[in-house]
C-alpha cells in the first residue's frame, strides 16, 4: 500500500509540522501495536499496517477551568479546540463552523417506545450540509491546510461528498469527490452544487474506496488530501465532538446508553474515545455507559459478527435503502465489536420496512425528519427495548446523523396528501376532514 509517508518514531516526538498546528496532538499511534509516528498525512502503521489515530497530551489538573473555557467558546465544534488536533485560533480560519447541534428531549417518542427514563435525540441534521460529516471534514481541512494539500477529495456514500464540496468551497480548496453512481438524487445534487468535481463510479462504496486508495499512490493524486484515507486519523477525531456535546448538553454527565449508526464504524469508535477522554481529564464523572451499534439488515456485517460471537467481520454486498450506511467492509468493524462487548452494549439491525416505519415514527412524535440512517438508529432502539437489551429506565441518547430531505425516495412511496379535494367546504366535509 503506497502512502505519503513521514519519518517514524517510537516515541511521542514533536511533529515536523508548524508549531501549534495540531494543538494538544503529539503523534499518530497504531491501534494494533502501539508504534508511534510523527504527525503527517499517513493512515497505516509501517510496522503492522494497523490503523493510526491521533495521540494527545490533553490539558490536566484544572477541569473546572477547562469547563469554563469550553462554555465560553463559540457555538460550534471549535469550543473544544483544546481537545482536538487543531490550532488554537481555528475559529478565526475560514470554516463552515459545524457542530453544537440540538440535543432534543424526546418525551413523545419515549412514551411510544415505553421509555420511562430520559430519551434524547442528538439531531445532527442541523449541521451546515445537514449531516454529521461536516464535523469530521472540518478537522480534516485543518490538517490539509497544514500539510499543503491543494485538492480535497473523498470516497463517499453521499453525505461526505457534500460536506467536502462545501468545506472546500469555503476554505478555498479545489475539490474532486467520488461516489457510487447510483446514490439518492438529493445527495448527488447537493454534492455537485458547490462547484467541485463529482465523479460517479460504477460499483459499490467499497469499489469507490479501493479506487481512491490507488489514486493516492499514483502521481495523479499528488497534492490531494483524501479526508477519509490519507487524512483519516484527523478526520475521525471530528466524531469525538458528538461525545463532547452530548455530555455538555446533559449537564456534563455521561449518558447511560447511546445508540450509534454503523457505516465504517469510525463514528462509534471515536465517540467512545471522546467519552473516555472526558473521564480522564475530569470533565465528567467516571461511571459505566453502554454503546449500541445500529445497522441496516441489508448491510449488517458488524451486527452479523456480533450475533455470531465472532471477532472477524466478514464483508457483505450492500442491499439496503440506508445507502449512507452501505459499507460492506467496514474498516472499524472489529473495534466496534470490542466496544459493544466491553461496555455491555450490543449491535443490532433492522430491515428496510422497519427503517421507513422508524423515520415516520420520529417525524410523527418529535417533528424530526431523519434520513435513513436515523431510521436505522430509531428502529434499532425500538428493537433493543423490545428484546430487553436496552434499559428503558435509563438516560438514552439516539443519534440522527442526517436530514430526511436527502433520502426522500425511502418514504415517498408511502407518504403523500391525506386527500385531494375541490376548493369548497362541501368537498372538505365529504373527505371526512371536518
Amino acid at each position: 500500500m503506497a502512502v505519503q509517508s513521514v519519518e517514524s518514531s517510537t516515541t511521542s516526538s514533536t511533529s515536523a509540522s508548524p508549531s501549534g498546528a495540531f494543538g494538544p496532538a503529539v503523534a499518530l499511534s497504531c491501534r494494533e501495536c502501539g508504534e508511534r509516528f510523527e504527525l503527517g498525512p499517513i493512515f497505516a502503521c509501517e510496522a503492522c499496517f494497523g490503523p493510526l489515530e491521533v495521540a494527545y497530551e490533553l490539558p490536566a489538573g484544572d477541569p473546572e477551568g477547562l469547563r469554563r473555557r469550553i462554555e465560553a467558546g463559540p457555538n460550534s465544534i471549535w469550543r473544544y479546540a483544546p481537545l482536538l488536533p487543531v490550532p488554537a485560533d481555528v475559529a478565526d480560519l475560514p470554516s463552515l463552523n459545524p457542530g453544537f447541534t440540538k440535543l432534543v428531549k424526546a418525551d413523545n417518542l419515549a412514551r411510544e417506545l415505553g421509555v420511562t427514563g430520559e430519551l434524547h435525540i442528538k439531531d445532527d441534521s442541523g449541521n451546515p450540509t445537514h449531516s454529521f460529516k461536516d464535523r469530521v471534514v472540518a478537522i480534516a481541512v485543518q490538517a490539509a491546510r497544514t500539510f499543503g494539500f491543494t485538492t480535497l477529495s473523498c470516497s463517499s456514500t453521499g453525505n461526505l461528498a457534500g460536506a467536502v464540496g462545501a468545506a472546500a468551497a469555503r476554505a478555498g480548496f479545489r475539490s474532486c469527490v467520488f461516489i457510487p453512481h447510483d446514490l439518492e438524487a438529493g445527495k448527488v445534487v447537493m454534492a455537485a452544487v458547490y462547484g467541485g468535481e463529482l465523479v460517479g463510479i460504477e460499483g459499490t462504496y467499497d469499489d469507490v474506496n479501493r479506487f481512491c486508495s490507488e489514486l493516492i499512490g499514483d502521481p495523479a493524486g499528488e497534492g490531494w488530501g483524501f479526508v477519509n484515507v490519507n487524512l483519516r486519523p484527523y478526520y475521525g477525531e471530528g466524531s469525538k465532538t458528538l461525545a463532547y456535546e452530548i455530555c455538555e448538553q446533559l449537564g456534563w454527565r455521561l449518558p447511560d446508553q447511546i445508540v450509534i449508526p454503523i457505516a465504517s464504524g469510525s463514528q462509534l469508535t471515536k465517540i467512545d474515545k471522546g467519552l473516555k477522554e472526558l473521564i480522564a481529564i475530569g470533565l465528567v464523572e467516571d461511571r459505566p455507559y453502554k454503546i449500541f451499534g445500529a445497522q441496516a439488515e441489508g448491510c449488517s456485517p458488524v451486527s452479523t459478527a456480533y450475533k455470531a460471537g465472532h471477532d472477524v467481520v466478514r464483508p457483505q454486498k450492500p442491499r439496503t435503502i440506508a445507502k449512507s450506511l452501505a459499507i460492506g467492509n467496514p474498516a472499524d468493524g472489529p473495534y466496534v465489536l470490542d466496544i459493544a462487548r466491553r461496555t455491555g452494549g450490543a449491535v443490532e439491525d433492522v430491515n428496510d420496512e422497519q427503517i421507513v416505519d422508524a423515520i415516520k415514527l420520529l417525524a410523527r412524535t418529535e417533528g424530526i425528519f431523519a434520513e435513513t440512517a436515523g431510521g436505522v438508529t430509531v428502529g434499532v432502539t425500538k428493537k433493543l427495548i423490545e428484546d430487553g437489551l436496552l434499559d428503558p429506565s435509563l438516560t438514552t441518547v439516539v443519534l440522527n446523523t442526517g436530514d430526511g430531505l436527502k433520502t426522500l425516495d425511502a418514504v415517498a412511496p408511502t407518504t403523500g396528501p391525506s386527500a385531494i379535494i375541490r376548493p369548497t367546504l362541501d368537498s372538505f366535509r365529504e373527505a371526512g376532514l371536518a
